[in-house]
């Protein structure tokens, strides 16, 4: 700490968390030893370190997402994952209900939205929906819709993760109902090429966000050495830097659903040109960054 000109800036901001963490265990469990001591004295000097190189670069927004949001992601890699496998399964599940069951559509979808689409689809223009209402709009009712969803995925994660479960499980039913509805009327790849414009961005961060409810619950079930409050915050905290970097691709989501989508039928290769965009993006972010941030700092 005291040779910092030989110390990379992103070294030492990750040193700085891991001694942090270390501080606040040992206030918890070790509040009366010299380990406690001596971890607060260096604590003190590293924050002027870290904090005078921050203030130097005037823009914490930056930093943000240039270092802690990958960490955070890298941290609750593991519910995250959990969080795509129920939202897959579910799909599938609605999916294959809806094959077997001519039923289940119009319980998922409702009469009302299976009948336009059903509309829709005889006349030629199977995702006509998502070209109801203005651009400015529709895009802010998406971007807010979408912002909803993501916040109860996210905070129903504190009822030990069964509401997020749940939050994920209908809408991942949904989407599997959804998709068979165009599969029965055979107009499934050109309504993806609609879909999939918002949806690849949407679906994704209500994934994401879905991750970050089931490592709040996990914290609450799986304290480990720590009592389960002091789980729960560290989970909570890494969790919220996670669902505050969901927050572009929602406007950029609702930007896209309320401005382009509605234009599908102009041009498939630019349709599918943004689908491809946006997976890459997504899966940059949120996967190959934070790895190769991991690799290089030696993450766990």
């Amino acid at each position: 700490m005291t040779n910092k000109d030989k110390v990379d800036p992103d070294i030492l901001a990750s040193n700085y968390i891991e001694l942090t963490n270390d501080l606040a265990y040992a206030q918890t469990f070790y509040a009366r030893s010299k380990t406690k001591q001596y971890l607060n004295e260096l604590a003190i000097r590293a924050h002027q370190l870290v904090f005078r190189d921050q203030k130097s670069s005037n823009n914490k927004i930056l930093y943000f997402f240039r270092y802690e949001v990958f960490e955070a992601i890298w941290t609750i890699r593991k519910p995250l994952l959990y969080s795509l496998l129920l939202f897959v399964l579910a799909s599938v599940i609605g999916f294959v209900s809806s094959h077997y069951d001519e039923d289940f559509v119009r319980l998922i979808m409702g009469d009302h939205y299976v009948n336009m689409t059903i509309e829709n689809i005889k006349s030629g223009n199977p995702a006509a929906v998502y070209q109801q209402g203005s651009d400015w709009g529709g895009a802010l009712a998406i971007t807010i819709n979408n912002v909803k969803v993501a916040f109860y995925a996210f905070i129903l994660g504190v009822f030990v993760s069964v509401g997020t479960g749940y939050i994920l499980f209908s809408n991942g039913i949904m989407v599997g109902a959804f998709h068979y509805l165009f599969y029965k009327y055979d107009v499934l790849q050109e309504a993806m090429t609609a879909i999939w414009i918002h949806g690849t961005i949407e679906l994704s961060v209500i994934v994401i966000a879905g991750g970050c409810g089931i490592a709040m619950g996990n914290g609450i079930l799986f304290p480990a050495s720590f009592t389960r409050l002091e789980s729960f915050k560290r989970a909570a905290k890494q969790a919220t830097k996670v669902l505050i970097s969901t927050v572009p691709f929602f406007i950029v989501a609702g930007s896209l659903e309320g401005f382009v989508t509605r234009y599908y039928q102009v041009s498939l290769g630019l349709c599918i040109s943004i689908i491809i965009v946006s997976a890459v993006a997504i899966v940059y972010f949120y996967v190959v960054k934070p790895k190769q941030m991991a690799l290089k700092y030696g993450w766990k």
